[in-house]
């Protein structure tokens, strides 16, 4: 089976674009391929973060992928921080980037932008993604369109390492899922969903309450007119909603706009907000069972386990044909 990895950081509440865009690909792959999936916590820090909420956030999104439908047995679900080669390795690909290649990073240049103090964390950031890639000698990345540059730059640097080293790596190849990989905001269909986004309304997080996002779905904004078709280039809000609607009931968008023919934004709206809250409450129901009862300690702790016997043979690998002493067992 091809190797799959992915991660999602622990900074903010996921969305349901999250869930959409990324997790719900996650579960359909885990039966197909061998997936690593993780808690990207060492990235997370590359910006401020409160010890507290990070602790929090780490656990939470590791326990929503699991009562998402990821199946322990079958992928390994993990912190990034404890699997030590991450980092290691990350460190190595950092001395094989040049500096020009992270200048021209858009997603460094978006996060930096009008701040007085940037870290180098932040600077060197996709080194630190492509070792997370390599380290497993990842065949495929399920990314969003904003992560495209950096996978570009983890194809660069394994083909670098291969033509000074000789070939080890794996090139990896991007999986982009063409139907509901990208879920937009609530209040301006321009702008991707973020859990970053400072207007809570502009998003609906995977734990929240029914009536709370029965609310959200009601102030959301729409185009003029009253028509619900699928239309992103005249008709981008209602698009955006029919694209929800989709992913989370199964119908098709001409099913959609068949159901609503001749109906208001009004009735479309109420359903939809009918549809997400059937598709979150067992998630979150599964959430909070898995919560009390503590066991996403052991899932991590398993996958953990696993992932590093994968990374330590990658590691030693690459550091045995750079030159480095080994050490001896």
């Amino acid at each position: 089976m091809k190797t799959v990895l992915s991660g999602i950081q622990p900074s903010g509440q996921l969305t349901l674009g999250n869930y959409i865009g990324a997790i719900k690909n996650f579960v359909e792959l885990q039966d197909s391929h061998q997936c690593n999936f993780m808690v990207v916590d060492l990235h997370a820090i590359t910006v401020p973060q409160d010890p507290a909420a990070l602790r929090e956030q780490s656990e939470a999104v590791a326990t929503l992928y699991i009562a998402a439908g990821i199946d322990p047995a079958k992928a390994n679900v993990y912190l990034q921080s404890h699997v030590p080669q991450h980092a290691e390795l990350g460190w190595i690909l950092t001395t094989l980037t040049g500096m020009g290649e992270l200048e021209r990073m858009t997603q460094f240049k978006d996060k930096s932008s009008g701040k007085e103090n940037v870290g180098a964390g932040l600077f060197v950031y996709p080194s630190l993604m492509a070792a997370d890639i390599l380290v497993y000698n990842a065949d495929l990345v399920p990314v969003g369109e904003d992560q495209k540059q950096h996978l570009e730059l983890t194809r660069d640097l394994a083909r670098r390492f291969n033509h000074r080293f000789g070939e080890y790596f794996t090139i990896p190849e991007p999986y982009i899922s063409e139907v509901g990989a990208r879920i937009m905001s609530l209040d301006d269909a321009s702008k991707k969903m973020s859990k970053s986004n400072p207007n809570p309304g502009s998003f609906i997080a995977m734990l929240d309450a029914p009536d709370v996002i029965r609310k959200k779905i009601s102030r959301a904004t729409t185009d003029s007119g009253r028509e619900v078709k699928y239309d992103p280039a005249n008709k981008p809000e209602i698009s955006n909603l029919m694209s929800i609607y989709s992913q989370c009931s199964g119908l098709s968008l001409a099913d959609i706009e068949k159901k609503y023919e001749g109906q208001m934004y009004g009735t479309f709206k109420k359903e939809l907000a009918e549809v997400v809250v059937a598709t979150l409450e067992p998630i979150q129901q599964r959430y909070y069972e898995i919560r009390q009862s503590g066991e996403i300690h052991n899932i991590l702790r398993q996958g953990a386990e696993r992932a590093e016997a994968t990374a330590a043979k990658v590691l030693s690998d690459v550091k045995e044909r750079m030159g480095f002493v080994l050490k001896k067992r």
